[in-house]
């Protein structure tokens, strides 16, 4: 199988890379897209549907190819997988909730492959992330292989939206459901977050909205305990100050902690609005900001896949929380290009709201904070 990136900042622009890319006998039947919020998804996906082409896309925070981060742009990542390996689905949450339609996903991935793999990507669904998990799991069964990100809008956080051919929604859920009997995928769900100080419980929350932690207003714990400025004229402040430096780890039993990300905070009851769901009693601790050795953690995660799953690949999706790029400013690029470097083989990422895949030692679920890689091998 052979894949190829490219990227431009119009859709003009990307046309031409499509038909250089394209002019040599190369003959696409998959591209994977992820362009901002800011960019024409209709006119992208009217260029690859003359071209007979499916798409996967969805809208950014920030999207990469390779080693290179772009901001309002296009990045597109074109294969040539046979077209009787993979299947699009595409469901909205409507009259069906999200639960229900990633329920019929997993039931529709069932039925078409014996083996499936589901990509997925969502669109303004952020409370949603266990159910989309959780709802594929009991459409398909506990053996399923699931990664993907929450599409993003610039941290505009109005509607990020998916898109395929001729279809989008903001609160869509859009699956490439790949036969594994012809396609190795294979991924990881890898953080490298380094936990801060003593365990604190989450005294009152409800889905992902924590009012308090140890009986304390939430925001009030972590501005004190962090020793943080804040600024509510903003609108984003949590995401820009605290959030995307101090996530919460939300520690589990047997299990490796799940990144929970503060989005935003109300300053009338001092609640913290999560991405993600942080149950009433959970055990948490505040994390470090990130330095070198959140990113030498990541390779090492993936060098592992490399020895024990996939030595090979011939194309590479990430998914990074918006979190990472915010706190990691310029040592982004650092963790995409290693990434890279341990295949050696074409990569398209974006920056996300959400991420889902299996941790080293965990199971498939929704994270915050992470950095989720997939490696796609033909067999």
């Amino acid at each position: 199988m052979i894949s190829k990136t490219i990227k431009a900042n119009s859709t003009e622009a990307i046309s031409l890379e499509i038909e250089k890319v394209t002019s040599n006998g190369f003959k696409p039947t998959l591209a994977i897209v992820f362009l901002s919020i800011k960019q024409d998804w209709k006119a992208v996906s009217d260029v690859l549907d003359k071209n007979g082409v499916a798409v996967f896309g969805a809208t950014t925070a920030g999207e990469f190819i390779d080693g290179d981060i772009e901001e309002g742009s296009i990045v597109i990542m074109l294969l040539d997988m046979n077209p009787e390996y993979f299947k699009l689905v595409f469901l909205e949450t409507g009259q069906q909730s999200t639960f229900e339609n990633a329920k019929q996903m997993g039931i529709k991935g069932k039925k078409t492959f014996k083996n499936p793999a589901f990509i997925i990507v969502s669109g303004w669904l952020s409370q949603d992330g266990e159910n989309i998990i959780d709802g594929i799991t009991q459409g398909f069964g506990n053996d399923v292989t699931i990664f993907g990100g929450m599409a993003g809008d610039d941290l505009i956080l109005e509607g990020p939206m998916v898109f395929s051919n001729q279809t989008k929604s903001n609160k869509g859920l859009l699956a490439l459901i790949i036969n594994q009997d012809k396609i190795d995928v294979n991924g990881i769900a890898t953080c490298g977050w380094k936990p801060i100080g003593t365990t604190k419980t989450i005294t009152k929350s409800e889905g992902n909205i924590v009012y308090t932690i140890d009986d304390k207003p939430a925001l009030d714990t972590m501005i004190k305990y962090l020793g943080v400025e804040y600024d509510f004229n903003s609108g984003k402040e949590i995401v820009t100050q605290v959030g995307a430096y101090y996530p919460l780890q939300m520690e589990r039993e047997n299990m490796p902690s799940v990144m929970r990300t503060a989005m935003f905070a109300n300053k009338e009851d001092r609640s913290l609005i999560c991405a993600g769901h942080v149950p009433e009693g959970s055990k948490v601790k505040f994390s470090l900001p990130p330095d070198f050795d959140v990113i030498e953690k990541v390779i090492e995660e993936c060098h592992e896949l490399k020895t024990e799953k996939q030595q090979e690949a011939d194309a590479l999706i990430m998914f990074s929380c918006v979190s990472r790029h915010l706190s990691f400013g310029i040592l982004m690029s650092e963790e995409i290009n290693q990434v890279q470097d341990v295949w050696n083989a074409p990569l398209v990422g974006f920056f996300t709201y959400g991420e889902f895949g299996k941790s080293k030692t965990g199971k498939h679920e929704f994270h915050n904070n992470t950095c989720c890689i997939v490696a796609l091998k033909e067999k």
